[in-house]
This record gives C-alpha cells, structure tokens and sequence, in this order.
C-alpha cells in the first residue's frame, strides 16, 4: 500500500505536499514536492523512470493528471529530470529551468509532446535566467533563487513564502533511508558531509548562498535527499554549517591530477 504524502502546509487556498518514499530498491532515497495554490500545481523535481509511475499515481488520487501546470527543475541531474519526456507526453504542464539546460531538454525526449496539441519541447519549457526570478503560481509569487555551483552551474531553488519553505534541491541532502526532520544536527552531519564536501565547488559560493538565505523567512529548509530542517534553530546551525564547509576545489591538490597507474577493474 502506497504511503500517504507528507502535508508540509496546508490553508484554505495553499498546500505543500512532500512524497518521500517512493524509490525503492537500489536507487537512492528521494523526496518529491507538489505545490498547490488555488487552481495551480507545480511539481518540483519529478525524478527519473523509478519515481514516474508511483508518483503519477499519486498524483492522480489528487488531480487529474493532465491538469498538472508546471514542473520545475532544479538541476539536470537524471534524478531529477530524467522522466520528463513522460511527463510532457501524458500532461500539459510546462517545464521551468535554468536557461543553461533548457536546450538540453529536447535530448531527453521525442521532440513533440503534448497530451492536446502538437508542441515541441522547447516550446513547453520557461527558461530563467541565472539571476532567478519570481513565478506567478495560482495567486501566489514563488521565489525562484539561484544557487550555482552548488552543485549545478545552473543550478535554482524555490522559495514558498506563504509556507516559508525553501526547497533546496541537493543542498543539504543527507544520505539516510528517511525524511523525518533532523532531531540533533550533531549527530546529522555525518550523513551529509562526504556529499557537500564533493558535490559544492568552493567554500566562497556556499558562504555567499548562505548570505542570501539568511534575507529570507524562512521556516524549513527541505533537500531532494534525505532530512529536513525545521524551525529557526536548526536552520541556522545548517547555514552555520554550510558557510564553513571547505569543499570542492579548495580540497584539491597536485595529488588530485596525476596520470593514473591503475588498470580500470
């Protein structure tokens, strides 16, 4: 039996669901997100072919499938993207990208989707530029805020501020079987630092995300991976963290570029 989604906020006209546990098997744990504001739906990073068909059943116990409006894409990872030709194909939705990878998407798919009229790809996808923007959703303004390098080039991230969510994508992604919030940020850490440590190109652009965070109310902080961070304390000794992290190339050294010796096994 299916697990029910995580209501992450919910009023009258305003809802944010989180889907959890929808990967099984050998892939890693992923958390997927539905935002709702009046008569508008964003669906934010669907994931590849191991999420498609039990999130689109999920889906469809909400709304009628084909009445999706947007799908929003933090990166071009293939956990992130990589069932997007499926979702082109059976609903009407347009895809929100970084203008970097827009005129990759078509890559991914047959080059004409659409559930009611003949579209070509680029034709579905709204591209924003890497200073970000701000999205109309129902009645509601969403934040579309850049964070490159971390670990994308073109990398986005949506701020809701009705919920004062900030679904951030692969920062603070933490590699556990679970999306309970962190209890002990102490004990947490390990679960994230061999991925920050690698995955974030340098130390200067995780401390000048962080000051762009801090501007922001905000009252949860949600990774595609693993954990949340719920509440003002929790989410500063994040930040906190995040700003002293040594990661990317401030780790590397002439140890890092030698000729290798190895034969590949």
């Amino acid at each position: 039996m299916q697990k029910q989604p995580i209501v992450l906020f919910e009023n009258k006209s305003h809802c944010c669901l989180c889907f959890d546990s929808l990967v099984t098997g050998e892939g890693v744990q992923a958390n997927q997100f539905l935002i709702i504001d009046n008569d508008q739906r964003m669906l934010l990073d669907p994931g590849g072919d191991l999420t498609y068909m039990p999130l689109s059943l999920a889906l469809s116990k909400i709304f009628p499938l084909q009445d999706l409006d947007y799908i929003f894409t933090s990166h071009q990872d293939p956990d992130i993207i990589a069932s997007i030709d499926k979702w082109l194909l059976y609903t009407n939705a347009k895809v929100v990208c970084s203008k970097l990878w827009s005129r990759f998407l078509p890559h991914l798919t047959a080059g004409y989707l659409s559930t009611s009229k003949e579209l070509s790809t680029y034709e579905r996808v709204i591209p924003v530029d890497d200073r970000g923007a701000l999205m109309r959703l129902g009645r509601c303004q969403l934040k579309i805020l850049p964070a490159h390098f971390m670990h994308s080039v073109g990398n986005l991230q949506i701020y809701d501020p009705i919920s004062k969510i900030l679904f951030s994508g692969d920062i603070g992604v933490s590699l556990v079987e679970d999306a309970n919030p962190v209890q002990d940020f102490v004990a947490h850490e390990q679960y994230m630092r061999g991925f920050h440590r690698r995955y974030i190109a340098s130390n200067r652009v995780a401390r000048l995300w962080v000051a762009m965070i801090r501007k922001l109310d905000v009252d949860m902080i949600i990774p595609q991976h693993g954990r949340p961070f719920v509440g003002k304390a929790m989410i500063e000794a994040f930040l906190c963290w995040v700003e002293k992290q040594q990661c990317g190339i401030d780790l590397l050294g002439p140890d890092d570029f030698q000729v290798p010796q190895y034969d590949l096994k």
